[in-house]
């Protein structure tokens, strides 16, 4: 039976228990072992394996592990480093996404919750010949529920902040063998902290809590943090000199999260889809991670997985749909017009040349827009083209799947800064009924002006007329008592848009695009297109007393209207 693909699953052992594909990263142990740090930070973006190789190094280190699920992989042929390392280590892996809350209390009790469910599993510390009677009760604080709600841990805050201090210490009392600390997603309670307003005492909290696991524990091997955002150390890793930063721009590791070129070629031919690797280049490659072209394992698993059960199946925004992108919508909604141009650019196809921060702290995003470029790149939305002196670097997004997601929160939002004013868009309408050519040629030529395009340069004629056409389609529909419709059936073919009004005037559109910049032309061959197919007719047998024929072309920011 054909191995199933691990659609949602980031647990090492379950895919290995249970017949999943699995791409083998697993030589990141090695390499983790090779170039020691005490502490050790990885900033990938999401959805590119970062908690199933937090949960594989669980599986190799800890102690009573099961060996079997590394036969057959690369580590297993490393008979030293796995006879010394394998199985020989307690662990403590913990993850952070869960850590979220409307208020600080909140955040706090999910906190100790996921740090007392871990705490939980190491009971037999409650009989350790090797604990005294201190040690146990230590233990207890860790582990002891809430009399009012089983549900909830009772530890305080400060047996909290010093909680994974504490369980080093007593694991490592127990074995005689210092703690491996796995910690998952650490940013993501500063990033909902900051959401929620409660940003400062979550810092703080951190701060202690990792100062304490991270920078005074006697009892700790080495630890491994993995994130989306590599947040400031002067925020939360004050004085922790033992700390390495590995960042999608290292070379080092860079092979070790996401899939390569040969990783998907690989899992293209075990499923018999090599006939897609075009398309599946197209939408999910370009992502660079150090020297290494990355594509977003979330995507090409999915995609596999709905060809296997229809080869018709087109491509879909798999990783782009996982988030709410706001960072994308703040972008969006400070941009001015210099922005606004670098997004047309980005959108294109082509690049723009930005400076980068990478050690951010959740406010640093809030205090300029160039920041936000920063977060971007670090997140998965732009890729790195080109390095420049400095650390100035050519961005550019990624890949189609990105690409798409940018054209749509675009269209989102000027659909919602036009509607916002009312008056204006008022306006513009009302020419249309009263045959006002000039101002609905000007007032377009300013909606050009203040939006992104989103026409591509590199596509047939009708797509690049489409965002054109989708952006006059949009502002029509703002009038409610009007009936317009796109692509309608009106004659011997289909009219751009149409529109109806309760007084009975009718008014067909059509659009061109004037790829050699020659707009009378394209308008003159609009209003032919609206003769020749007679346009009018459909709204005639609506029973519109009056015709207004319209003919629109489009240069890049340019535009003219001719009425016939």
């Amino acid at each position: 039976m054909r191995k199933k693909l691990p659609i949602g699953i980031d647990g090492f052992e379950k895919i290995r228990s249970n017949d999943f594909y699995y791409i083998d990263k697993t030589m990141f142990i090695k390499e983790l072992l090779q170039n020691w740090g005490e502490v050790n930070l990885f900033t990938r973006p999401r959805r590119f394996g970062k908690s199933l190789n937090i949960s594989m190094l669980k599986s190799f280190f800890e102690i009573g592990n099961d060996p079997t699920l590394f036969e057959g992989l690369k580590i297993a042929e490393e008979r030293e480093l796995c006879e010394k390392y394998m199985g020989k280590f307690p662990v403590i892996s913990i993850s952070l996404k869960s850590v979220d809350g409307l208020n600080f209390q909140t955040a706090l009790a999910a906190l100790k919750t996921v740090i007392g469910n871990e705490a939980k599993g190491f009971r037999f510390l409650l009989e350790s010949p090797f604990l005294d009677e201190k040690d146990r009760t230590a233990y207890e604080r860790l582990i002891n529920v809430d009399s009012q709600s089983e549900a909830s841990y009772a530890m305080s805050n400060a047996t909290l902040i010093d909680s994974l201090n504490t369980l080093s210490r007593l694991l490592k009392q127990h074995y005689g063998q210092s703690v491996i600390l796995l910690i998952d997603e650490y940013d993501v309670p500063l990033d909902k902290a900051f959401q929620s307003g409660y940003y400062d005492e979550m810092v703080n909290f951190i701060r202690n809590l990792l100062g304490n696991a991270l920078k005074t524990n006697d009892s700790l091997y080495f630890a491994v943090l993995t994130g989306c955002l590599r947040i400031s150390k002067e925020s939360i890793f004050t004085g922790l000199n033992n700390l390495k930063i590995h960042t999608i721009s290292d070379v080092r590791y860079d092979e070790y999260f996401g899939f390569t070129d040969a990783d998907v070629g690989e899992i293209l031919r075990f499923y018999g889809l090599t006939s897609y690797k075009d398309v599946i280049r197209e939408w999910y490659d370009g992502y660079r991670f150090g020297k290494v072209d990355v594509y977003c394992p979330w995507d090409v698993i999915n995609y596999c997985d709905v060809l296997l059960a229809d080869p018709e199946a087109e491509p879909e925004n798999y990783w782009a749909n996982t988030s709410g992108n706001d960072l994308v919508r703040r972008l969006l909604g400070r941009s001015d017009q210099t922005t606004r141009n670098e997004i047309e650019q980005l959108i294109g196809g082509g690049t723009i040349t930005k400076t980068l921060r990478q050690e951010l702290t959740c406010r640093d995003v809030e205090d300029s827009i160039d920041n936000v470029w920063s977060v971007l790149y670090s997140t998965g939305y732009l890729t790195c083209k080109e390095r420049l002196n400095g650390k100035q670097v050519k961005l550019a997004l990624p890949n189609r799947e990105v690409r798409e997601l940018f054209i749509d929160l675009v269209k989102e939002w000027f659909q919602e800064t036009t509607l916002a004013d009312s008056a204006r868009i008022h306006r513009f309408c009302a020419a249309f009924p009263a045959e006002d050519v000039s101002t609905i040629q000007d007032m377009l030529h300013d909606y050009l002006w203040d939006s992104i395009s989103v026409r591509d340069t590199a596509v047939r004629m009708n797509r690049k007329e489409n965002f054109y056409h989708g952006m006059v389609l949009r502002l029509l529909q703002s009038q409610g008592n009007w009936r317009v419709q796109s692509n309608d059936e009106t004659g011997t073919g289909y009219s751009d848009i149409s529109i109806s009004t309760r007084e009975r005037t009718g008014i067909v559109i059509e659009i061109k695009y004037a790829n050699d910049g020659n707009l009378d032309g394209a308008c003159a061959e609009a209003l032919k297109q609206i003769e020749d197919r007679n346009y009018a007719e459909g709204l005639r047998r609506r029973g519109m007393k009056k015709i207004i024929k319209y003919g629109m072309a489009f240069y890049k920011k340019e535009c003219m209207v001719v009425k016939a």
